[in-house]
């Protein structure tokens, strides 16, 4: 993993965003700023809220993908266009055509485009990268494997590969539990952490509230605003949940049960 030297300016740094379809607000005047790199230790954010929250659509403004009409976004103290190089990206699985006709290792290989140049034929140091990142997902022995062949945790995998191949130090990724075996989803945090414990940031789009006190240190819980941020002991409290999802009582029930196991009286994480 490459170790871009980095600033006192936090891996991301949102101001004022507000993104709407058709005059009406999807994410209002949210202001964020991701935990700070500390002893070359990351973070692993769960970014949570309700069906149409605007989880998606933050990821994506901050990415430049959809448009934005107010705010701005800086990585490491930097807009995107100088950041590229540093900023990866998981999109949801159903959000790709799985049927064009592509190798496994072409498509881990193309976390490495930005390095060689669009045009430039892949090398062999960019495979053996491809090839390294397959390894770290478990997945190597399908390298020449199309990926319409793939099953759907299998799919997951490979994009997860792909980023890995970018070598970034902050990634936005989408659902990447939705849809997969347990064996799959276990093996996709045990990447998580391995980057985070690497200094990456890493923030998710996750909807599966049980598991975020064992899975994350940080979450953002969002409902069209911010509605809080920080640890998962000061932000994922029963409080600002039922101030995200409302009257979701069977939601919420399930995640302060999961909070009570994880989250000690003195705010200490049980063992994942």
């Amino acid at each position: 993993m490459n170790q871009h030297s980095t600033n006192t300016d936090p891996p991301l740094l949102v101001r004022d965003m507000t993104v709407a379809y058709d005059k009406r607000p999807v994410l209002w005047d949210i202001d964020y700023a991701s935990p700070p790199i500390t002893r070359g230790h990351g973070s692993l954010t769960a970014i949570v809220g309700p069906n149409g929250a605007g989880k998606s659509t933050f990821i994506k403004a901050c990415l430049g993908l959809l448009p934005v009409a107010t705010g701005n976004v800086r990585f490491f103290g930097q807009p995107l266009a100088k950041a590229r190089a540093l900023v990866g990206y998981v999109p949801q699985r159903e959000s790709v055509d799985w049927d064009f006709p592509v190798s496994v290792l072409d498509v881990v290989a193309m976390g490495r485009y930005r390095t060689l140049g669009w045009l430039s034929p892949v090398t062999r140091a960019a495979k053996a990268q491809a090839l390294d990142a397959l390894a770290h997902v478990g997945i190597d022995n399908l390298a020449h494997r199309q990926i319409g062949q793939l099953s759907g945790g299998q799919q997951q995998r490979v994009f997860i590969a792909r980023a890995l191949a970018q070598q970034a130090r902050l990634y936005f990724m989408d659902e990447p539990f939705a849809g997969v075996d347990a064996a799959t989803e276990q093996a996709i945090i045990a990447v998580l952490r391995s980057l985070r414990d690497q200094g990456v940031t890493v923030l998710v789009v996750h909807h599966d509230l049980q598991t975020v006190p064992t899975y994350f240190d940080h979450a953002l819980l969002l409902n069209t605003r911010l509605i809080a941020t920080g640890t998962i002991a000061d932000a994922f409290t029963p409080t600002n949940l039922q101030r995200t999802y409302g009257g979701r009582l069977t939601l919420l029930e399930q995640a302060s049960t999961a909070l009570a196991q994880n989250i000690g009286p003195a705010g200490v994480r049980g063992q994942a």
